[in-house]
């Protein structure tokens, strides 16, 4: 099979494998970068374990919460950027696709690989994965480009030495007016950190020089890394010192390669490279991803070594950056230049709809973020999929559902009139990313990429900017989150709930699994006994 040939969304193969994994949610402590901290594992690793399959393949992960004390907690695994097709009540979203997985129980989630590339999984309770839940993701299916090595997922991240739930406490704070600010950068879950900036009277374990990631390259060979931004906040610029990168994937769409030195990846995205290792035996380079200057960071640069073949890996690189300067502005590459391999024929659209980004204060003086004019909350005990099977299309209006009923394309204009980039991530389909500019949006000026335009499931809407996306609103009925990745701005209210082909969702064949139904009643009887603090929106 051919990446230019063969349809990703239809042509899959029929392999009759499934993959099974099984994991386990606990507390525990690390120090990745050598700061202690206490923290959520997936079988007590961070980054937690890689799953693996082929392109059409089903994958089975039995998931065990074992969150059981210090408090105990829910949890749910979202699958990023698997379309679910068929499958919605799988998507791993509380309070959307399902209830929480209550402490103590296990919920099995079963998909199909019916998309290639790479990936990843984390938590989407509150912003646990900024905790530690989260893990990455590969889908082996057919090349665009030749390569002999592959190096597997690299994941990079802003790191925040404070529990993730801290900090959701200080951005949800009544009159809460800065940004909340990550202590380091880590790439593949390491990272050294300077124990002496530690702020005054803090008496946590730390030790200096906790260690890098590292690489090797063979000579003259061509390797293919795939990088994952499984941040919360920052956005990334990644190099590789005297080695130029041919783009090869954007999330999980194989587009026709080109060559950079600096690719920029908003939370959540992927970009795939291919890098050919032109250097000599015994050879060290950096590897280098920078938090962009508009991200909110104490130290923003993380490195690995690359070692080629031959070299000591306990020597230190000595080699040059490229002079590429940061922009500022968390855009990510020109939509010129990422085309997909294998071209899709735009329809038009049945519906466009303008959803302005926006911010409000609250009552209690908290500082919210609203989309579309909603600042959005779930009920973790009343998932909206769920009672569209059972109750209807009722919902109160902070679900923030949009009920598109027979609509077949949806065209979403997003204007972003404030001081942050935001990485908009829709769940359940690829977007076409039509545009992407600074300024407001204005049909007259702005010229839509309507020829085999980019897609993708996370688009970066720069700070006072804008974006044009469009969803194939036909073949995937379900109810679909589209929102900010920024965990703190989801936690803020930051999303939305895309409600598809309303009438389908009432057929037979979307029959609430037996299982979805066991955990929604686990979870009521947990929430019997123990109230969680659900300070945020929930997602």
């Amino acid at each position: 099979m051919m990446a230019k040939t063969n349809n990703p969304y239809t042509d899959a193969p029929q392999t009759g494998i499934t993959r099974r994994y099984e994991f386990n949610i606990s507390r525990g402590v690390i120090a990745p970068d050598g700061y202690e901290k206490r923290v959520i594992l997936v079988n007590d690793q961070f980054p937690g374990p890689l799953i693996e399959a082929n392109w059409g393949d089903y994958i089975e992960v039995k998931v065990t919460n074992s969150i059981t004390d210090e408090p105990p907690e829910g949890t749910a695994i979202h699958w990023h950027g698997f379309l679910q097709s068929g499958t919605p009540f799988m998507d791993g979203v509380p309070g959307v696709s399902q209830c929480p997985i209550a402490p103590g129980k296990s919920f099995t989630y079963k998909f199909r690989a019916e998309l290639y590339g790479t990936s990843w999984y984390h938590s989407h309770y509150s912003a646990q994965y900024a905790g530690g839940l989260q893990g990455p993701i590969v889908v082996y299916g057919p090349r665009n480009v030749d390569y002999d090595v592959d190096l597997g997922p690299i994941m990079v991240g802003d790191w925040w030495h404070k529990d993730y739930y801290e900090v959701v406490k200080e951005v949800m704070t009544p009159h809460y007016s800065g940004r909340a600010s990550s202590d380091n950068n880590l790439i593949n879950g390491k990272m050294n950190f300077d124990c002496s900036t530690v702020g005054a009277g803090d008496e946590t374990p730390c030790t200096d020089n906790a260690g890098l990631s590292k690489f090797r390259f063979i000579p003259g060979r061509t390797h293919r890394l795939r990088f994952i931004n499984s941040g919360a906040e920052g956005t990334q610029r990644i190099s590789i010192d005297e080695h130029n990168m041919t783009v090869i994937a954007n999330d999980f769409v194989s587009i026709e390669p080109y060559d950079t030195q600096v690719i920029t990846l908003g939370v959540g995205q992927r970009v795939d490279v291919i890098v050919h290792a032109h250097a000599e035996l015994g050879s060290a380079y950096w590897l280098r991803a920078n938090l962009s200057s508009c991200s909110s960071v104490k130290q923003p640069l993380a490195l690995a070594a690359i070692y080629y073949q031959g070299a000591d890996d306990g020597s230190i690189p000595t080699s040059t950056p490229w002079d590429v300067p940061d922009p500022g502005t968390c855009a990510n590459d020109d939509l010129e230049l990422t085309k997909p391999s294998y071209p899709m024929e735009l329809p038009e659209p049945s519906w466009t709809q303008h959803m302005d980004i926006g911010t409000t204060t609250n009552s209690s003086g908290n500082s919210l973020w609203e989309f579309g004019g909603v600042t959005a909350k779930v009920n973790y005990n009343d998932p909206s999929l769920l009672r569209s099977r059972e109750s209807g299309f009722q919902f109160e209006s902070d679900f923030n559902v949009i009920n598109y009923g027979s609509n077949t394309s949806v065209r979403i204009i997003v204007n972003n009139p404030g001081p942050s980039p935001h990485p908009m991530h829709a769940h359940g389909l690829n977007m076409f990313v039509l545009a992407a500019g600074s300024g407001n949006y204005s049909a007259s000026t702005t010229v839509l990429n309507t020829e085999n335009p980019m897609r993708r499931d996370v688009q970066m809407v720069v700070a006072n900017g804008f974006i044009v996306v469009q969803m194939d609103a036909s073949k995937n009925p379900g109810v679909w989150p589209f929102h900010c990745h920024v965990t703190w701005h989801s936690s803020a209210g930051f999303f939305s709930q895309l409600l598809f082909q309303p009438d389908e969702l009432q057929t037979h064949q979307f029959e609430v699994p037996h299982d979805v139904h066991q955990t929604c009643h686990d979870w009521a009887e947990f929430t019997k006994r123990v109230v969680p603090d659900q300070i945020d929106s929930g997602l």
